[in-house]
């Protein structure tokens, strides 16, 4: 036989229908094909050595093999992290993941849960934080609602309030942990690299951090709780505005690791030092962090494992209640905050 063997070469060679053929071989939802006849047809495969389309396959039978991930920004080394441990934990069950990135748009997210939803994607995972967007977070939430009543399975790593199952990191706890811990060391004089107000895995961070060391009778004054991106370049931008408006604390805290690492080019570029002339924290521990100097003391999260949680979640997706998963977090203590004491 010239060319590839098609399904139809099966099914004319089996004397069945071409519908018959693809049940047989590809499976379906809703209709079976009895045993001697489903028999009939594989040993036709079997003798036109033809070989099925996992794709199809998976399409037949109600759902493709493949998982969204959906992060907000594909160049953090947050997200990739997280992509990693969801790649390891998908290929492990035989799934491919499909990568999209909002670049912190809302809309997108929707946009994206829709293309995946039209594509029959097994599962969606959404990485990232939700903003206080009221509109924004129930556009997303009806776009999963829709994809979920359809057969589809969702999660969200982040704050749990879109209606899915969700990983939830230990914000609050982390920073309040990393103020007791950096107050221990002596530190009294503190300023904050706040990120976006609407962004709300920043205000948990931001807020307990700053609440925590009033607790302690150290208290953070509102001018120097700096707002910006939460980016590299917003970190940049935050800490040389502080510099440049002639304060000099003693620590410096930025809400994530990225924004740090922009708040350390932008002292370097202000001639000083860390941790000579001032002091510097993040939180994530991203693996950039590894080539850093000084270390850089930060609150450390088990990203891979982040993304290996949500994809159990998905693939032990059941009919009931959310679930809501919590990670904990733990300070790492490092150079860029040497003891004052």
């Amino acid at each position: 036989m010239a060319g590839p063997v098609t399904l139809s070469d099966v099914a004319r060679e089996a004397g069945v229908s071409l519908a018959t053929a693809s049940r047989a071989i590809n499976g379906s939802p809703t209709r079976t094909v009895g045993p001697e006849l489903r028999a009939r047809v594989l040993a036709a495969a079997e003798r036109l050595r033809y070989s099925p389309d996992a794709n199809a396959q998976a399409m037949a039978r109600g759902r493709t093999t493949s998982v969204g991930l959906v992060v907000h920004d594909i160049a953090d080394p947050y997200f990739s992290t997280i992509a990693r441990g969801v790649a390891h934990a998908a290929g492990r069950a035989g799934l491919q993941v499909i990568l999209a990135s909002t670049e912190q748009d809302p809309s997108r997210e929707v946009d994206i849960v829709g293309l995946l939803r039209r594509q029959r994607a097994r599962a969606i995972v959404i990485a990232g934080s939700r903003y206080d967007d009221e509109g924004a977070t129930t556009a997303l939430r009806d776009a999963l609602d829709g994809y979920m009543t359809s057969g589809g399975a969702a999660a969200v790593i982040g704050q749990p309030v879109l209606g899915t199952d969700a990983v939830h990191i230990a914000n609050v706890e982390g920073a309040r942990a990393l103020a007791r811990a950096v107050h221990e060391r002596g530190y009294r004089d503190v300023a904050v690299l706040g990120g976006p107000t609407n962004h709300l895995t920043a205000r948990e961070r931001r807020d307990a951090f700053t609440a925590e060391l009033a607790a302690l009778g150290a208290p953070v004054p509102d001018e120097r709780v700096l707002v910006g991106r939460f980016d590299h370049e917003g970190g940049g931008r935050a800490m040389t505005h502080l510099l440049e408006s002639g304060e000099r604390p003693q620590l410096v805290f930025a809400v994530n690791d990225v924004m740090a690492l922009g708040a350390l080019a932008a002292v370097r570029a202000a001639g000083l030092v860390v941790p000579d002339d001032l002091a510097l924290a993040g939180f994530d521990d991203i693996t950039t962090l590894r080539d850093v100097v000084p270390g850089l003391t930060t609150v450390r999260i088990p990203l891979e494992d982040v993304g290996a949680e949500a994809m159990r979640l998905v693939l032990e997706a059941g009919h009931g209640a959310p679930r809501v998963v919590e990670v904990p977090t733990h300070v790492v203590l490092r150079e860029s905050t040497p003891s004052r004491t």
